[in-house]
């Protein structure tokens, strides 16, 4: 029934650039635990505890984003952003280091910073092993100023937490930095972002950029002969015209009633899965303010097969945040002040982030048709399938064994930034 690959493509990346109060909105839920719950942990737990967080940072940081006037579209990583902001408290200390575990959900009485780094290193461990069908590839780099020496503990700790990598920079020569900067992130994206640093501070000491790249195939793919121009409605006033993509047969399918919400999950060949979740007519907002790491979960139980008629608009976004200003309104505040102490990284607590940016892309087609011999029939039991149609806003999550790796919310399939 379906005949071609689809192909999806995320991409993100966050750089931060260093020179010489209101907390996350989900509260810890956890006790302190006994030394024997940690060991315990340490050898079975960590990376799920680490991408539960990742789960809630996600929640404050899209409520945060949207909550905002005119917010439009929204695609970002959680994962990225949360990653970078670890690798950071490698070398934050005071004020500076508890808040940025603040606003990443993590509880130094419930879990040490050692635990949380083994944590992200069990997830980048996850995210880069090779899967058929599926490329996803995350990593870290720090541009340090060439007069800089880090200290040798946050350079090894970056190393084998991280796989993080360091690479001296002039600074000075802004121009010439910017440059090859930009010619590494593109290398390592494969093109699909160029130029992302411009206006280069010429007093930039360090630069870090994490990165994450995915590239994968749906498991059950649509046939683009089925795509036809349809209107979707930005609100309830305007509507636009956009390809709609269409598929009919088994899908995992079901309603929150709780949050108004059909929801439904789309896997990728590899181990990935995509949730998109409509919301009722004027529902976006509830469905906005209640949304949770608990109810997220819910909706794997929720979903189950049934035949259905799919409709899912074709789109590309582009999302780009200054989370200076985002994570400072989350409660990151000291480390893009002078109060910074970022002294694990230089030995001197003289240095505070100027920049920060987080830029994502996600497009959404059905391009290729070598996969067409390979695609086999499928079996719809004899029943009415139910239509869902995405004509309205809806939100989207990709996911890897619970981890969020992207999370969005398309308004208009034609706007791209």
């Amino acid at each position: 029934m379906y005949k071609t690959m689809k192909m999806f493509f995320f991409l993100c990346l966050l750089i931060v650039g260093i020179l010489s109060n209101s907390y996350c909105c989900e509260p810890y839920h956890q006790g302190v635990r006994t030394q024997n719950q940690r060991d315990q942990e340490n050898q079975n737990t960590l990376q799920q505890t680490v991408g539960k967080n990742v789960c809630r940072f996600a929640c404050c940081f899209y409520k945060e984003i949207s909550s905002r006037e005119n917010s439009g579209n929204i695609f970002f990583s959680p994962l990225s952003i949360s990653t970078a902001f670890a690798m950071l408290t490698l070398g934050a200390r005071s004020d500076t280091l508890t808040q940025i575990l603040k606003v990443l959900s993590f509880n130094p009485r419930d879990i040490s910073e050692k635990e949380i780094h083994e944590g992200y290193r069990q997830l980048m461990e996850m995210v880069n092993r090779k899967n058929e069908g599926l490329q996803l590839n995350m990593g870290n780099v720090l541009f340090v100023l060439d007069r800089l020496k880090p200290q040798d503990k946050f350079l090894n700790d970056l190393r084998n937490f991280y796989e993080g990598e360091a690479y001296p920079m002039n600074f000075k020569r802004a121009d010439q930095a910017q440059i090859r900067i930009n010619e590494y992130v593109a290398e390592r994206t494969n093109g699909k972002i160029k130029d992302l640093i411009n206006n280069l501070d010429p007093l930039t000491e360090i630069l870090l950029i994490s990165y994450i790249y995915l590239n994968a195939e749906w498991e059950k793919p649509f046939d683009p002969k089925y795509t036809k121009k349809s209107k979707f409605f930005v609100d309830g006033k305007r509507a636009v015209e956009v390809p709609m993509m269409f598929g009919i047969g088994l899908f995992n399918h079901g309603y929150d009633e709780q949050l108004s919400s059909t929801v439904v999950q789309m896997d990728y060949k590899g181990g990935a899965s995509a949730f998109f979740i409509l919301p009722d007519q004027g529902r976006m907002k509830k469905l906005e303010k209640r949304l949770s790491c608990e109810r997220m979960s819910r909706w794997r139980t929720l979903v189950s097969k049934r035949s259905v008629n799919l409709y899912l608009p074709k789109f590309t976004l582009y999302g780009t945040y200054n989370l200076k200003n985002v994570l400072y309104k989350m409660g990151i505040m000291d480390v893009f002040t002078d109060k910074a102490d970022l002294s694990g990284i230089t030995g001197q607590p003289q240095h505070r982030i100027s920049q920060a940016i987080h830029k994502a892309v996600v497009k959404v087609d059905e391009t290729g048709t070598e996969a067409a011999a390979a695609t086999g029939m499928e079996i719809v039991p004899m029943s009415v399938p139910v239509t869902v149609k995405f004509d309205r806003p809806f939100l989207m999550m990709i996911t890897m064994k619970e981890t969020i790796l992207f999370m969005g919310k398309i308004v208009n399939p034609l706007k791209k930034d």
